[in-house]
């Protein structure tokens, strides 16, 4: 019994002096945190839950600044600040950082994923992971994946209940290839186009539409200058949150440690956050005045085929990761 307890007691000394020993390890340190996204959409609220669970597990020594609604500049500034260590922490759409790594272009091919807990299994296993360490090299830390979800069709001209009515619609698209591809696949005209400049194009008529999970269709409050939503879910979007590894390589490991924590815990809250809100969201856009259309199972079967040549053509040059993830899919699907 006696042993027992001077074992116990010699364990909790342990404890005592490693959490002692971590804690000193913890510097004072200030970040700053992009993200195109307003106050109140599901990714900022992610975001504000990163800063206040980094603040907890750093004992108060770690402070993040959430700069929202693109303050900071479009994703591809932001990047490019972060990489060179001036911005720690950028949020944004997995997609983009094909710029960087070209096997992320994987993730805006259009209906990829069937579900959103088929999204989180992909992301969060092996194949998720391999994409984010690529990253490395280019100067980025990937720390988690939280999601943007399901992408919808909004423009001021027209209802688009089936894939021909998209045709002739000049539609602002995410700034890159496959993007620009798959809009001119369905007879439409791209205009690529970076997110904050979004909502003054479609007032001023420069676009007539535009393609965004409800979420942000309804916090950036595009149905003020979009009268027609068809909901489409033609592409799932993960969203990485990414740090400067420039910055990464002066912490220690303890405050290493609470970084990963922190995104790991943040992302799970914002997922449920986002999916909780989803079916609210749709509520809320018919009471804005959105005239809204949804997809049949006949139209999605249409418009899935139609943009498969689109899919093949840039998987080519990625032909391994689609591989790699088709068989990740195929696994869960069984």
């Amino acid at each position: 019994m006696k042993r027992l307890m001077l074992k116990t007691l010699a364990a909790v000394a342990a404890l005592a002096v490693f959490g002692t020993a971590a804690a000193q390890d913890i510097k004072e340190r200030t970040f700053k945190f992009a993200l195109q996204n307003p106050k109140g959409h599901p990714l900022e609220m992610g975001a504000v839950k990163f800063a206040e669970l980094m603040a907890a597990k750093s004992g108060g020594k770690f402070k993040v600044n959430v700069f929202a609604g693109g303050t900071l500049g479009g994703d591809a500034q932001n990047v490019s600040a972060l990489q060179g260590g001036t911005i720690e922490f950028v949020q944004l759409n997995s997609g983009i950082l094909a710029s960087q790594v070209k096997d992320f272009e994987v993730y805006d091919f259009p209906f990829m994923f069937a579900s959103a807990k088929e999204a989180d299994a992909v992301v969060d296993g092996p194949f998720g992971q391999k994409l984010h360490a690529k990253l490395l090299d280019k100067n980025i830390v990937g720390l988690a994946y939280v999601e943007l979800g399901f992408r919808n069709i909004t423009n001021s001209k027209k209802a688009i209940a089936t894939v021909e009515d998209i045709a002739g619609l000049k539609l602002r698209v995410i700034p890159n290839a496959i993007n620009v591809d798959w809009v001119k696949a369905l007879g439409a005209n791209p205009t690529p186009m970076a997110f904050p400049e979004v909502y003054a194009g479609l007032e001023q008529k420069a676009i007539d539409g535009q393609e965004n999970p409800l979420s942000v269709i309804l916090a950036n409050k595009f149905y003020e200058v979009q009268k027609h939503l068809a909901v489409t879910n033609h592409q799932y979007n993960p969203q990485s949150l990414i740090f400067s590894k420039k910055v990464w390589d002066t912490l220690s490991e303890a405050e290493r440690k609470v970084v990963k924590d922190a995104a790991t815990e943040a992302a799970a809250y914002q997922r449920k956050v986002n999916r909780d809100k989803s079916a609210d969201d749709l509520q809320e856009l018919k009471k804005a005045g959105m005239q809204t259309t949804e997809f049949s199972a006949a139209e999605q079967a249409k418009l899935r085929a139609k943009l498969q040549p689109v899919v093949d053509k840039h998987g080519a040059a990625i032909a391994a990761t689609v591989a790699e993830l088709q068989a990740e899919l195929a696994k869960l699907r069984k």
